[in-house]
């Protein structure tokens, strides 16, 4: 397949590609979740999922001209449901589909109350190269408050086996968590630091809609001084054992950053097949976004059927363009280079330049006019300094 030119547009280049994968199951369903997450039943049927994200992907390739690929993320949901045999055969068919890099990252998320030495090992031996583990807590109360169906031994027994079989290994942290103080936040971290990982992603429990705890928040959530106070212990424990804040809630040490969500922050492009799953392609015709059904079953009915049925495509305006780099890049603490912003929207800096002056007088974003980044201010009251460029 030809590689396409760069689109006229006004893109002076493509960006990097990159593929996620949505596997939608979890063996329960935890009350903060918003995500597009489903109880696991015991007929749910791995291989005929696996079929239909390969149909799926391979419906898409028309729309990415033969582009390399340079990561995967493998999300859900708990993709750590599924066995190791059904990751092999699933990377094996993207591997045949698509131009691969050689060096790509490739994340699986896994949840250690699914956690099995052997299970881990088959996902190394299938191609997993960094695995994002969902610790949020190593406290028995505090993970039984947010129903986690693990414990802090199965936690830690978790990390400490990634860490033996995968050269990369991440861990998902949560705090203001209902009745926590600043010094069982900083614990948590301690505790992550304690076994050598080198990234740490760290949350905010937040109260989404139209989940159960945002219809009924649970007793004891810290008010927002409090909250406040707790995130700075969490990140001065990460900063003084000498992590870098790459990113709002990811802190990275040695240089270990996530390629792949570094990627969407720079408005890169990627593929997102599997129920609920979105997708960004740039092309000679603007930026399309693509959005799967959600639902498996209709997922799934598609997929062996008429795959366009469960696929919405639609052109991002042209005017959108600037806010919707914006709310990316500005969640890294570097930002981006500012010639950054024409190369992936096709808009020179003149359409953003009354906001940016704004926000520079207001001390949120950095002045020097090579670079788009927000301040530590900014960094702190990134809602504000967003609302600027709507």
């Amino acid at each position: 397949m030809p590689l396409l030119q760069a689109p006229s547009s006004g893109l002076s280049a493509l960006p990097p590609l990159s593929l996620y994968i949505h596997i939608p199951w979890c063996i329960q369903k935890c009350p903060y979740c918003d995500f597009n997450s489903h109880r696991l039943k015991p007929d749910t049927d791995e291989a005929a999922y696996i079929n239909a994200l390969l149909t799926d992907l391979q419906h898409e390739l028309p729309h990415i001209w033969g582009r390399p690929v340079d990561t995967i993320f493998i999300g859900g949901g708990t993709p750590s449901v599924f066995s190791a045999e059904s990751i092999h055969r699933l990377l094996s068919g993207v591997r045949a589909l698509v131009r691969l890099q050689p060096e790509a990252e490739i994340t699986l998320e896994a949840n250690p109350g699914t956690f099995e030495q052997a299970r881990f090992q088959g996902y190394a031996e299938a191609g997993i190269t960094r695995l994002s583990l969902g610790i949020q807590s190593f406290d028995n109360a505090k993970l039984h408050a947010l129903g986690r169906i693990h414990n802090g031994d199965e936690a830690r027994a978790a990390i400490e086996a990634a860490l033996a079989i995968f050269p990369r290994v991440n861990t998902d942290l949560m705090y203001a968590l209902p009745r926590q103080t600043p010094e069982e936040a900083r614990r948590d971290a301690e505790t992550a630091l304690s076994f050598g990982v080198t990234h740490i992603s760290a949350y905010h429990l937040t109260m989404e809609p139209n989940t159960p705890f945002g219809r009924t928040p649970p007793p004891g959530i810290p008010e927002e001084d409090t909250a406040y106070t707790i995130e700075q212990a969490v990140h001065q424990t990460l900063l003084a054992a000498g992590f870098e804040r790459y990113e709002t809630s990811a802190f990275a040490k040695n240089g270990q950053q996530c390629r792949h969500n570094l990627n969407y922050w720079q408005f890169g492009d990627y593929i997102g097949i599997g129920a609920g799953a979105h997708g960004k392609i740039s092309s000679h015709s603007g930026i399309t976004r693509t959005t799967r059904a959600r639902h498996p079953r209709s997922y799934l009915a598609a997929m062996q059927g008429n795959p366009a049925d469960a696929v919405e495509r639609f052109q991002v305006a042209s005017s959108e363009l600037p806010f919707e780099f914006m709310l990316n890049a500005m969640r890294l603490t570097d930002g981006v280079p500012a010639r950054l912003f024409q190369e992936r929207t096709g808009h020179s800096l003149a359409a953003i330049a009354r906001p940016l002056q704004e926000a520079t007088r207001l001390g949120l974003i950095d002045p020097d006019p090579t670079l788009l980044r927000p301040t530590e201010r900014g960094q702190r009251y990134l809602n504000d300094l967003l609302q600027l460029f709507l």
